[in-house]
């Protein structure tokens, strides 16, 4: 019996409960599967499937975050796409300076929550409509819709955050807005089916993380602003 018991709380803690922006999706997706078993039942259980792949992709499990001031803690699930030096949009206000950007692209089997990269305020949060380019593509960043956040840390430093859609993402969620204090790790928004999430460090900053690594939103080490530790070199094995 303390084995079968053990086996269920291994089964049970390994389900991540699904967030409240999925319930809709997954009851309408519940109700046709019902509807078609009255009338097709072969067609009920493609229904059935997708209500499962929604409630797995609107997952949305608990991280462990690091709290040590200074780090840059990763916002999305997914693939490290790119780490470049570029110059920030305009819309973001964070000037001429060139910045390193992080750019994290999810697909449709990542976890589709964006996390606080670090703790602050909000002081920047703007909408940008756009085109729905693959976002794996170095256009996306300013071409695509997207939604940019400026995120101001006690001792001044501003961190951008900008939420990406892409081929498929069609609608990005906020869940804080403008002048909210965030805590690093905070859930603030998600993008439906596939996107990507840039963060850009402040000027002088680089990444402690390579291009091709998996990334944890709210639990990956992005960059660490105190530390003296050289740009990692990486590889493949």
């Amino acid at each position: 019996m303390s084995n079968r018991h053990g086996l269920v709380d291994t089964i049970i803690d390994s389900l991540a409960p699904v967030h409240r922006d999925g319930h809709k999706f997954i009851a309408i997706a519940a109700g046709l599967a019902l509807v078609f078993f009255l009338i097709w039942p072969p067609l009920a259980w493609v229904f059935v499937i997708a209500a499962l792949y929604i409630a797995y992709f609107f997952r949305d499990p608990d991280r462990v975050t690091p709290l040590r001031d200074g780090l840059i803690i990763a916002p999305a699930d997914g693939r490290i796409a790119a780490i470049e030096t570029v110059t920030p949009p305009a819309e973001m206000g964070l000037g001429p300076d060139p910045r390193v950007r992080i750019s994290t692209f999810l697909s449709v089997l990542d976890v589709h929550i964006t996390r606080s990269p670090v703790s602050g305020r909000l002081v920047r949060s703007v909408y940008v409509p756009g085109a729905f380019l693959n976002a794996a593509l170095d256009k996306a960043s300013e071409e695509n819709e997207r939604r940019v956040m400026i995120i101001q840390k006690p001792d001044g430093t501003e961190i951008g955050v900008v939420q990406i859609a892409g081929l498929v993402a069609r609608r990005i969620v906020p869940f804080v807005h403008e002048g909210d204090n965030l805590g690093v790790g905070e859930r603030v928004g998600l993008i439906r089916f596939g996107s990507r999430v840039d963060v850009y460090l402040p000027p002088g900053k680089h990444a402690l993380v390579a291009v091709g690594q998996l990334a944890n939103a709210g639990e990956t080490v992005l960059a660490d602003l105190q530390s003296l530790e050289p740009e990692r070199v990486s590889r493949r094995s």
